[in-house]
């Protein structure tokens, strides 16, 4: 009985574990990036959204897709969340290989997303998947490891420490820089969240291919600062927060423009 027990603790764990392992920003993250998006929303868009989500936030549903790894039946969408490009790429090079694409990845399931949110005829159960599916992919390709390489799982098999703790380079990035701040992503958000309205609009304006090779530039310069068992602390957190800050409020206000197209 004892032993029966035991089994089914281990299985729980596991399966509460696995999903941790390939988030992009974690449960933090993602909902600062919802929050900033939330903030840029046209009334009309607001409204459209709001009867599809229901009594739920942009900033809760953020998670939605991270959470949902825990059932197989949604094991399908795993390959949603990144692409992997493993080299630094020119913008044209990347747009070509872009233009090429036909993988599961997030940047054709950006597009695929986009266009059955624009369709009349998408049912109403699938709208409420594909919106929530699309607010989190946006904001998980602009967490750069999510364009990273394919052979250390973006990030994931670089072994670092943080603060003296094993971790890894994607960890750090999803979750361990922005809990280290020790903010409410309500308190972060006010902290991060100041664009002006020509920012807004520029960084609104970029297609999806530029918000990929930002990342990907990220990426790479990431991958050349460390080296294995590197010991992370106070140093790499002076040295990046700003620019992950930038990422998360980057995220939002093209997650609203998005946003604002499709249901403004």
């Amino acid at each position: 009985m004892k032993t029966s027990i035991l089994k089914k603790i281990i299985l729980f764990v596991a399966v509460c574990y696995i999903p941790l392992q390939s988030m992009a920003w974690g449960t933090l993250g993602h909902r600062i990036c919802g929050q900033v998006a939330d903030s840029y929303l046209t009334p009309k868009a607001r409204k459209a959204i709001e009867a599809i989500l229901g009594n739920e936030s942009i900033a809760i549903t953020s998670n939605w897709a991270d959470f949902i790894k825990s059932d197989p039946a949604y094991n399908y969408l795993y390959n949603w969340h990144f692409i992997d490009l493993d080299k630094a790429y020119t913008y044209p090079e990347l747009q070509a290989y872009l233009k090429a694409d036909t993988a599961t990845d997030a940047y054709t399931k950006l597009n695929f997303l986009i266009a059955n949110l624009k369709n009349p005829a998408t049912t109403k159960a699938n709208k409420l998947l594909y919106l929530r599916m699309l607010i989190h992919i946006v904001e998980d390709v602009h967490q750069p490891l999510h364009t990273g390489h394919t052979a250390d799982k973006g990030g994931n098999d670089v072994k670092v420490q943080w603060f003296g703790k094993d971790s890894n380079l994607h960890s750090v990035w999803d979750s361990q820089l922005i809990d280290n701040q020790q903010l409410s992503y309500t308190e972060y958000t006010t902290w991060i969240n100041h664009t002006t309205l020509a920012q807004r609009i520029a960084l609104q304006k970029d297609p999806i291919s530029q918000w990929l090779f930002e990342s990907n530039q990220l990426a790479e310069k990431l991958y050349a600062d460390v080296k294995p068992d590197d010991k992370l602390g106070y140093k790499y957190n002076f040295k990046y927060i700003g620019i992950l800050n930038q990422q998360m409020v980057k995220a939002g206000v093209r997650l609203a423009g998005v946003l604002n197209q499709l249901f403004g």
